[in-house]
């Protein structure tokens, strides 16, 4: 039978995000192998790795609604209380901002069609470009010295907080920055221009989402990962740079 996992996380299916990570967090920590003598270890992988399965369906908002969705469909009618109304409005909210992008996408097409080439370039490069650069700039040139902080003790549960702030901090600028992206279309005389931007914001998300891994499993593998991540992204900037000083 598949685990439940709720129970795993020892939660109510209609914990917030917000507690499950909390959830994880703690038997994260309680259940590290770092925590145990070496013939201790063995006794709790399978629970490790319960818990690990757990948090990586019930942590991902998109992952946890299917899962939510295929329990609700094959329980009985006497457990379908358990479903969070609020969780499912999530995603009519994110349909209705696709389609609203999709609106502002059609009207800047329909506007862009009455400026020169050269307008679209200029205006593409304040309106997207500039500010992008700005966000990947405020997270490559503070994330080391952030790392540097929490490195004094990963398992302090403050410095702990204080970096996942940072990590929230520094996602929801990387999210807006995609926003915008994908607000314009870019001139197609700077397709590859546009699209080494894009490929730097997503090796900014992939770094964000490693480092915010190890903030709850505390393996350091995720923050090897995370830094390869952003230093790749890091020299994507520079040839961004080095192509906006031609233009």
């Amino acid at each position: 039978m598949e685990a439940n996992h709720y129970q795993v996380l020892g939660l109510r299916p209609d914990a917030t995000q917000a507690e499950i990570k909390q959830a994880y967090r703690k038997l994260a920590k309680q259940f590290h192998p770092d925590r145990f003598p070496e013939g201790e270890n063995s006794a709790n992988h399978d629970r490790i790795v319960a818990i690990n399965v757990a948090y990586e369906v019930l942590g991902d908002l998109k992952r946890r609604q299917d899962y939510d969705c295929h329990r609700f469909v094959g329980t009985s009618g006497a457990q379908s209380s358990h479903r969070d109304p609020h969780r499912y409005a999530d995603a009519y909210t994110h349909h209705d901002r696709e389609q609203r992008t999709a609106t502002a996408q059609a009207e800047h097409r329909r506007r862009q069609s009455t400026v020169t080439e050269d307008d679209r370039i200029q205006e593409w490069l304040e309106e997207v470009y500039l500010p992008i650069d700005r966000a990947v700039a405020s997270v490559l040139k503070t994330y080391q010295a952030e790392i540097n902080a929490l490195a004094a003790d990963p398992f302090d549960d403050q410095l702990l907080e204080d970096f996942g702030t940072y990590l929230d901090q520094c996602n929801q600028r990387q999210s807006e920055a995609e926003k915008r992206f994908q607000s314009y279309v870019n001139p197609a005389k700077l397709a590859q221009f546009a699209a080494t931007l894009y490929y730097c914001l997503s090796h900014i998300g992939d770094g964000l989402k490693e480092l915010g891994y190890f903030t709850t499993s505390y393996d350091e593998t995720y923050l090897n990962t995370g830094r390869e991540m952003f230093r790749l992204a890091t020299q994507l900037r520079r040839e961004i740079h080095l192509a906006h000083s031609r233009l």
